[in-house]
């Protein structure tokens, strides 16, 4: 038994165990046996495990994705991070046969840093001020350009 429990954690000990029990849970409700390791590590590395989409899900959003890329509502960051590591310019010019494997290295890449625990968040740009500002009357901006031309 201790044999077995020490191949359980050399082989899962790679993963969060909160990705652990996801997949345990899926291998659970998805057969009418309970889960080997085999079948525990098999859905560790699928991304629905994580609620990401698939490769191929994530690149067809990376497509449609509308600009600014950085304000679209992704379904998870690493879809952005991915589609702007393998270049926005590339994936919407190039055909699918080139760009998706591009796409699908840089998001296993991703997908490997979520499960091991990191978390990706987009920087959004600073919201507008709430103040309106008022442009200068005729006669303040010619006190301004003398001011400026003086001080050359």
């Amino acid at each position: 038994m201790n044999m077995a429990k020490r191949l359980w954690m050399r082989l899962l000990g790679d993963y969060t165990g909160e990705v652990i029990m996801r997949a345990a849970e899926k291998a659970v409700k998805e057969s009418s046996w309970l889960p080997n390791v085999h079948e525990v590590l098999a859905r560790c590395d699928i991304s629905e495990v994580l609620g990401l989409p698939s490769a191929h899900a994530a690149y067809v959003e990376a497509c449609r994705a509308p600009s600014p890329k950085k304000e679209y509502k992704w379904s998870h960051p690493a879809v952005y991070f991915a589609g702007r590591a393998t270049d926005w310019f590339f994936i919407a010019n190039e055909t699918e046969q080139k760009a998706f494997p591009v796409f699908k290295r840089n998001y296993d890449l991703l997908l490997q840093r979520v499960q091991a625990g990191e978390t990706l968040e987009i920087d959004l740009p600073p919201a507008l001020t709430d103040g309106v500002e008022t442009p200068l009357t005729r006669d303040e901006q010619k006190a301004r350009l003398k001011g400026l031309m003086g001080e050359l």
